[in-house]
């Protein structure tokens, strides 16, 4: 496919009528989609593991004035374990009954390493957070975004998650199995309507961009809210039929 989707220039009520969940919802990516998401009419789900946070973001979109009022949803990747996952399945199963849009937005760099000096613990962290929880948190929601017409599941990749680069370790290797782990899901209901795709947002100032890079000059990057298009794109129905692909935000 082109690459017109970075340009994409959503409708206004895009989102009116979908549910759609983000993780790390709190900051960056996440919070910059979960505003845009509910100024289109989305109801967003806003993940995260810090309640303060997350309630700020919620402050947000209320402030909107005409966005669906948003859910809170706290989990802890990092330490949640099978029930936590059942939990939140079967509260927002509850609450909505389905879901159009699932964004794996949360995530974390580790350490930058080679591979001979990285820390086995850290490694299997990063790997959990990364790779392991959204594969976890998937699985128990996709009932759910098979009860929706036009359901999409959004991963985060990188470039480091295409091309082994030195001192990635971890996080590398969490992205390329990402990308499996997408292609994968695709490929086992392309007879169905829901659709999964990776994107890699790019140098975007964020924090975790911050983390890898400290010494980089940040004005030169792009914002969060810059980066923003083909996540719109392919949430909403413009993206039908569209699946089991990795795009550059960038």
């Amino acid at each position: 496919m082109n690459d017109d989707y970075k340009n994409y220039s959503p409708a206004p009520d895009l989102l009116r009528g979908r549910i759609i969940l983000v993780t790390g919802a709190s900051d960056g990516i996440g919070r910059a989609l979960a505003l845009a998401a509910a100024g289109l009419g989305g109801q967003v789900i806003l993940h995260g593991r810090n309640v303060g946070k997350l309630e700020k973001v919620y402050d947000e979109i209320e402030d909107l004035g005409t966005a669906p009022r948003p859910s809170i949803a706290v989990l802890d990747l990092a330490s949640a374990h099978n029930t936590a996952y059942e939990s939140l399945a079967a509260s927002l199963a509850e609450e909505f009954g389905r879901l159009d849009g699932l964004v794996h937005n949360a995530g974390m760099i580790g350490e930058r390493f080679s591979i001979e000096q990285y820390d086995a613990v850290q490694w299997q962290k990063v790997l959990h957070v990364n790779l392991t929880a959204p594969f976890a948190m998937t699985q128990v929601l996709l009932p759910m975004l098979k009860q929706a017409d036009d359901p999409s599941i959004i991963f985060t990749s990188s470039g480091v998650g295409r091309v082994g680069r030195a001192f990635w370790g971890a996080y590398s290797v969490s992205k390329f199995g990402t990308e499996a782990l997408s292609q994968i899901l695709a490929d086992e209901h392309r007879q169905g309507p829901l659709r999964v795709n990776c994107i890699n947002p790019g140098a975007t100032r964020t924090s975790m961009r911050l983390e890898a890079y400290p010494a980089e000059d940040r004005s030169k990057l792009k914002g969060p809210d810059e980066v923003l298009a083909p996540y719109l794109f392919l949430l909403g129905p413009d993206s039908r039929g569209i699946t089991g692909q990795s795009l550059d935000a960038q």
